[in-house]
């Protein structure tokens, strides 16, 4: 296996190599080409003026002009052939390094990682591609261009040394241009992956609950949301073609500035007629490179999505380097006290539910609401939390909008929703370190049960875990929340009674500086508890 593995390298050097070669041959036969036309047509003016076009070799010159257009076509045929064998050589050698990283991660996640997100896979996949090909696509042609400008500028400094003047200028500014454009290409290319993902996650989770989200009357502001990324994302790929539509106008320049500089130079010097051929030959040399530094923008956006992706690959494959630690969360925002004197009770398509309740809510004293079932109590709970109606509550900072209480509220629903993503993600703690996920995982007895599942970076699905796996992991997510007003609805449901009486106890020991207002119809009393009977 050893053996085959330094095969595959010694064959995609051999054949880099080879397309190096016939590369260099294409530019060069070009470059000559086109000097030696300008030179030729030169030539046949001048000798056309006087006696000496009847002894003019016109074979010669005609002959290498099909030489290097037909060296030239062979050449670039040649080295494209070369060059995608050599990318498909090192494809196969970064693949089978790739399937051999997902093959050592845990399980669960070789499993599904990818395969189980469309957005994700379509990811990896142009990850991959970028990877693959961004020789061939990036560092093969800026190698040629800067052979080709080192080899005219030394043509240069022989045949008419004032025109470095003007062409060091040009080339000091599209280096600046370039530059500029691989800085704010980078932010635009992590923008536009960032915002493309985040849109198609939060489109698909919305069309995944249609139903309960148009109960809420949050379906069309969900939608939004997840439209409005999308349209950033585009936003970003347009701002991305716009700077590389300046750095190809820019470099559009360097042939005829080049070939200008080149004639007034040689002008300017003192040369007349025959003396003008060897400029002119190099000014259309120049020309003939300029080919090449049109697709700049080209080289440093495949070089810009090389790096994106081999950043990507490497933090799920495991090979990117440790990562600084995350910040703790934020402390909790204080919140003590929450009440309303008489709050009308409304189901979410706001027709009145039973008498109004008096509530009294505060940090560190738990309110349990009980009722039989079809009450309110769930309803009651979206109330306080500002999920439906448009009621005014009175805390200790003042009075809370429903808007208000949102921002302030976690709410935990009895039918716990899991995401087709990894544990990570579905604990809905981005900036919690590892050691407080796993203290929330344990707090809620599911610790064996994610380690089985492939750990943090796991993937799972709603079918994945049974309804109690689902239950804790909901109440984990409850353990993780740093929101001051947290509302547990029906949270030891699917739980045996005894394993529901732990996790409830270690919650509320948690949670004893916050407001916490839970619905239940097993648990219809708690030390030091309030209960509100619907």
């Amino acid at each position: 296996m050893m053996d085959r593995a330094v095969e595959r390298r010694a064959t995609s050097r051999r054949l880099w190599r080879h397309a190096g070669a016939l590369a260099v041959a294409a530019l060069s036969c070009g470059m000559l080409l086109g000097g030696l036309s300008a030179w030729f047509l030169g030539s046949v003016a001048i000798a056309g003026l006087g006696a000496a076009a009847y002894s003019f070799n016109f074979h010669i010159p005609a002959a290498l002009v099909r030489l290097f257009a037909v060296g030239r076509t062979a050449a670039r045929y040649g080295e494209r052939l070369a060059g995608h064998r050599a990318a498909l050589t090192d494809q196969t050698i970064r693949r089978i390094a790739l399937f051999g990283a997902m093959a050592v991660a845990p399980a669960a996640r070789s499993a599904g990682w990818q395969l189980a997100d469309q957005a994700r896979l379509a990811d990896y996949l142009d990850d991959v591609e970028d990877l693959d090909f961004a020789r061939l696509r990036a560092d093969f042609p800026a190698l040629l261009l800067a052979i080709g400008v080192t080899a005219c500028l030394i043509a240069t400094a022989f045949v008419a040394p004032l025109a470095l003047v003007p062409i060091a200028a040009l080339l000091s500014a599209l280096a600046a241009a370039a530059a500029r454009f691989a800085h704010t290409g980078a932010t635009a290319w992590d923008e536009t992956r960032r915002h493309r993902r985040d849109g198609a996650r939060r489109l698909g989770t919305a069309l995944a609950s249609v139903v309960p989200l148009q109960a809420e009357r949050a379906w069309k502001g969900r939608c939004a949301e997840a439209v409005g990324l999308l349209s950033q994302a585009d936003a970003a790929v347009g701002r991305l073609r716009l700077a590389q539509a300046r750095l190809d106008a820019l470099a559009a320049l360097l042939g005829p500035v080049a070939a200008v500089s080149v004639f007034a130079a040689a002008w300017h010097a003192g040369a007349r007629n025959e003396a003008m051929l060897v400029p002119a030959f190099l000014a259309f040399a120049w020309i003939a490179l300029a080919e090449t530094a049109q697709a700049i923008s080209r080289l440093v956006l495949a070089a810009l999505r090389r790096r994106a992706a081999k950043a990507e690959i490497d933090r799920w494959s495991g090979t990117a380097p440790p990562a600084a630690p995350a910040a703790a969360a934020a402390s909790p925002v204080s919140l003590q006290s929450l009440e309303s004197p008489a709050l009308v009770r409304r189901a979410p398509d706001a027709r009145p539910l039973g008498d109004a309740v008096a509530l009294s809510l505060e940090a560190g004293r738990p309110t349990i609401l009980t009722g039989t079932s079809g009450a309110g109590k769930t309803s009651l709970l979206k109330q306080i939390a500002g999920w439906t109606g448009d009621d005014i509550l009175h805390g200790d900072a003042g009075t809370l909008t429903a808007a208000d209480r949102r921002m302030l509220a976690a709410f935990c629903p009895h039918d716990a929703a899991i995401l087709a993503d990894t544990v990570r993600a579905n604990l809905f703690a981005p900036a919690g370190p590892d050691e407080a996920l796993w203290q929330a995982l344990d707090a809620v007895e599911l610790t064996e049960r994610i380690i089985a599942a492939g750990g943090l970076d796991g993937w799972i699905t709603q079918d994945s875990l049974s309804l109690g796996e689902a239950q804790r992991l909901n109440l984990a997510r409850a353990w993780l929340s740093a929101k001051p007003l947290v509302l547990l609805d029906e949270p030891t449901e699917h739980l045996r009674a005894d394993q529901g009486h732990r996790i409830l106890k270690r919650l509320l020991e948690r949670l004893n500086d916050r407001i916490v207002v839970m619905s239940s119809h097993g648990v219809a009393a708690w030390p030091g508890a309030v209960t509100i009977r619907l």
